[in-house]
């Protein structure tokens, strides 16, 4: 059982980019956590790329988990193509 608390549907409107990437990313990664509950979690860690690359956070943390990595690392190099193209 995880000694993460289980992130509220309701982000409290304070919370900051990273506290609500890291408890996103507990909720995905304890096994515990039904589908249906992961599958809402990533649309949310997944906002939090463009503020978490802005601050630096990637370039002086690197994710352990080589799943979340990977994705994550996939994400952020389409969100990178996406800002790099001509608009």
């Amino acid at each position: 059982m995880s000694t993460i608390e289980p992130f509220p549907a309701k982000t409290h409107p304070l919370a900051s980019p990273l506290e609500i990437f890291v408890a996103c990313a507990h909720q995905m990664l304890d096994p515990a956590t039904p589908e249906p509950v992961r599958r809402q979690m990533e649309p949310r860690l997944l906002a939090q790329l463009p503020a978490l690359r802005a601050l630096g956070v990637f370039e002086l943390f690197e994710l352990r988990d080589p799943a979340l990595r990977a994705w994550l690392d996939d994400e952020l190099a389409g969100l990178s193509a996406a800002t790099a193209m001509p608009g």
